[in-house]
């Protein structure tokens, strides 16, 4: 083969290898923007019509007379030995729960809000007589055992939460120390899982919020991203974009601890991490 022949050759092949490079390139950068952007038309009128309508129902009678994040947080501290054996008659004392039923009552994860959404309506029983929702117990335990298995398919350097509720800080911040999970409360980066030019960019394969549409930022961000989500949900959450609903009280400060601790205390069980704390620690004192 003469020398201009292979540099003829030599030259076909790196056109070759080129343009193949290219199209690889082109095949990466579609692949990358159908896996952030592929369906997010379609979401956005899943999640952003429900919002919207809960925008318009905020100027709404039902809407506007619903009760208020201080309101629950002060019912919560309220709970009398009445309250806690009148919601005893509606669970099977025989089927164990993850923590004493009695907990579970004094911490008011059942307690509900005015509105009720149809996302959340099946998990209901009834109204007090304050007009107050109230969620039922034997369903927010059978939902948490759910969500333990489902968060135990992942390591913690996988799963980050999100708080944006005062409420939830501190156990949050509880839930991060004794499990390893990334927190965010206050304030949520967007595009921290989504934009790689970001400094403090990460990436993860599952994301926990403590409510829809306070943390809604993280949830589209994680739905973009085709991931699955676990929100704490109550009874006046939409629940579009979320994979694992915990239905509970997501407004005072003991029942998110409690949660919390019930989902940090199993999931250190699943991945043998030493647990030490109790629920006073994510909850506060209970009485």
């Amino acid at each position: 083969m003469t020398e201009k022949k292979k540099i003829n050759s030599r030259s076909e092949k790196t056109k070759e290898i080129k343009i193949n490079s290219k199209e690889e390139l082109k095949s990466l950068a579609e692949e990358l923007k159908e896996r952030l952007f592929g369906n997010i038309k379609e979401f956005r009128e899943e999640i952003h019509e429900p919002k919207k309508s809960a925008l318009k129902l905020e100027h709404a009678p039902e809407i506007k007379n619903d009760i208020s994040d201080k309101e629950i947080e002060e019912i919560s501290k309220k709970i009398t030995d009445k309250d806690i054996e009148e919601e005893k008659k509606n669970v099977d004392g025989k089927k164990e729960t993850l923590i004493p039923l009695e907990d579970y009552i004094k911490c008011a994860v059942h307690l509900g809000t005015k509105v009720i959404t149809p996302h959340m309506k099946k998990f209901v029983y009834k109204r007090r007589a304050d007009g107050l929702a109230v969620i039922n117990t034997a369903m927010i335990d059978e939902k948490l055992r759910e969500a333990i298995s489902f968060m135990a398919k992942y390591d913690s350097d996988k799963i980050y939460i999100v708080c944006k509720r005062e409420a939830g800080w501190p156990a949050a911040k509880k839930f991060e120390e004794t499990t390893g999970i990334k927190s965010f409360t206050k304030k949520y980066p967007p595009g921290v899982t989504t934009n790689l030019i970001l400094e403090n960019f990460f990436e993860a394969e599952m994301t926990m919020i403590c409510d829809p549409w306070i943390d809604k930022n993280a949830l589209v961000d994680t739905v973009r991203l085709k991931k699955p989500v676990l929100s704490l949900c109550d009874t006046n959450n939409f629940t579009t974009g979320v994979s694992k609903i915990i239905p509970c009280n997501n407004k005072s400060k003991k029942s998110i601890g409690c949660i919390l601790y019930i989902l940090a205390r199993e999931y250190c069980k699943h991945k043998k991490i030493p647990f030490h704390a109790t629920l006073i620690d994510f909850a506060g004192e209970l009485e």
